[in-house]
């Protein structure tokens, strides 16, 4: 596996990865894997902001509307598909681009992580913090696990609850989970060109709210309401995605489309940076501003330059 090398496209949401992954495929001859936990889902095209049949069709994208949302999936499920892709592509000669935003899926691909099973769970306190998750919230579940083990809090998502879960199991023994301290320092399953996108942040911000702007226009509340006809609820881990779970509570009578719309801007600006703190942590990421010239077509190029002057 170490001589699979991969070019990683990472930013926060609506920063821009999408065209500016296509755009490196195209110059480059090769095909993009997705690294969204999101986009993996069928059915749900407007909220996750899938690439478009139109951007598929400039370049091949791996991992994109492959999995029923009321399937359950996982993280190690994704890396086993994503070292997959990656090795075919490899085997064909071109290096892939992997492009996305879900920190979590990004380490799995660069990391050895540890994806072990439930032995030795308490099922009575599983059960008991879900229960307190489900009448709490959440947030409130993640600042338990914040209290008995920080390190862990630091790397594992709010909104992935059987994780935190699994987490708040392993303190409650004494075995904390791994710390993300120090994982630049580990020994990487593969070797990798690590590209950051990012903008100025009341740019990027203006971004988030013009594009769920965008996405409701696009027809964001008749997609959730298909996928309620589907029988998807808010229990269901795919419909825990900003976009997805606000509209479910909108139509369960938690409150009114004007303030589910104003709660998806704001998570959605929350989830940014998050998502920032988690990508900054890469200390071989070099960092491109892109609201710092002219368009996309001019990042790219710039991008390129700097891949070809450190190959």
């Amino acid at each position: 596996m170490k001589s699979e090398k991969i070019i990683v496209v990472a930013g926060p949401t609506a920063v821009g990865k999408t065209d500016i992954a296509i755009g490196l495929a195209r110059e480059l001859g090769t095909e993009i894997v997705s690294c969204d936990s999101m986009q993996l889902y069928k059915y749900m095209d407007i909220g996750s902001a899938k690439p478009t049949a139109e951007e598929r069709a400039l370049a091949v994208h791996h991992l994109v509307d492959l999995i029923d949302p009321r399937d359950d999936f996982s993280v190690a499920v994704y890396r086993d598909m994503a070292d997959s892709c990656i090795t075919d592509i490899t085997e064909r000669g071109m290096t892939p681009i992997v492009c996305g935003g879900t920190g979590l899926y990004l380490d799995s691909l660069l990391y050895d992580l540890d994806f072990g099973g439930d032995e030795g769970a308490d099922p009575e306190m599983r059960e008991e913090l879900y229960a307190y998750a489900e009448e709490n919230g959440k947030e409130a579940l993640f600042e338990k696990l914040r209290s008995v083990d920080p390190s862990a809090a630091e790397r594992i998502h709010p909104n992935n609850v059987k994780r935190v879960i699994r987490a708040i199991e392993a303190a409650s023994k004494g075995e904390p989970l791994a710390s993300f301290e120090g994982v630049s320092e580990r020994k990487m399953r593969r070797e990798a060109v690590l590209i950051g996108l990012k903008r100025d942040r009341q740019e990027l911000y203006d971004r988030i709210d013009l594009r769920v702007d965008i996405m409701m226009e696009n027809g964001l509340v008749e997609e959730v309401k298909r996928l309620i006809d589907m029988g998807m609820t808010s229990d269901d881990i795919s419909m825990k995605g900003i976009g997805y779970k606000e509209l479910i509570d909108h139509f369960n009578g938690l409150y009114d489309l004007d303030e589910a719309v104003r709660l998806i801007k704001r998570n959605s600006r929350r989830y940014a940076k998050r998502q920032l703190t988690w990508l900054r942590r890469y200390k071989t990421m070099e960092w491109f501003d892109v609201g710092a010239y002219n368009d996309n077509k001019e990042v790219t190029q710039v991008i390129l330059k700097w891949l070809e002057e450190r190959s």
